[in-house]
């Protein structure tokens, strides 16, 4: 009887044994599900890619503190707007009309002379002013870093960054007011009457820049 119990037992072990060793049934949850087939959109439809913050990038290699660049709080040009002799079809020394219309939006700002010097900006604010001086458009100054300027200097880049990208036409001189600060003066390649300005902080940072005609493009406090 104890002989034919235990021959019962192995019978069934066997066929557990068996079993584990054949293929098991395919769960669904076993199965990973096809990868989505990849969709051409339109390229208005493709956010466009972030662009690395110079100044953050100089920081993480030196371990400085980088300066807050200003956050852009209204439109930004077109790319290639701002241009040695100008703001798009309006060029320096033309009307104040030809800005508006190449802006084509809403500027802001009111001259008590109307041959004095004043800026003009768009509404709300946008790190961007027009400087027009004996009703003139005469300077664009820009001081948000996501607008290039002519040649892809920016706000957030080192004095050394602009020299290597600008290369021997970059004038350095030492800022009016900031001993460590520096004005780097370009000439338009081109020969035209145009400038590009970009001056930095005290610790060589860009802060700001600016294409005009002189002598405005050289006025240190703007129309102050």
């Amino acid at each position: 009887m104890v002989a034919s119990v235990g021959r019962g037992v192995a019978a069934v072990l066997m066929g557990v044994l068996a079993a584990g060793c054949g293929p098991r049934p395919v769960d669904d949850a076993d199965v990973a599900p096809p990868a989505p087939a990849a969709i051409d959109a339109p390229a208005e439809d493709v956010p466009p890619a972030t662009v690395p913050d110079a100044a953050a990038t100089i920081a993480s290699a030196t371990g400085s503190t980088p300066p807050a660049a200003p956050v852009p709080t209204g439109p930004a040009p077109a790319p290639g707007a701002i241009a040695y002799g100008g703001f798009g079809p309006a060029a320096y020394g033309g009307s104040v009309e030809s800005l508006r219309m190449a802006w084509g939006k809403d500027l802001d700002g009111a001259p008590s002379d109307p041959l004095g010097c004043h800026h003009l900006t768009p509404s709300g604010g946008s790190g961007l002013a027009f400087m027009v001086e004996n009703d003139a458009f005469v300077r664009t100054d820009v001081s948000r870093a996501d607008v290039e300027a002519p040649g892809g200097g920016r706000v957030g880049m080192t004095t050394a960054d602009i020299q290597q990208r600008y290369g021997p036409r970059v004038d350095v001189r030492r800022h009016e007011y900031v001993d460590t600060a520096r004005v780097l003066r370009i000439a338009d390649p081109a020969g035209g009457n145009g400038v590009l300005v970009f001056e930095t902080d005290a610790d060589g940072t860009v802060a700001a820049w600016r294409t005009g005609i002189a002598p405005q493009v050289d006025y240190a406090e703007g129309c102050s």
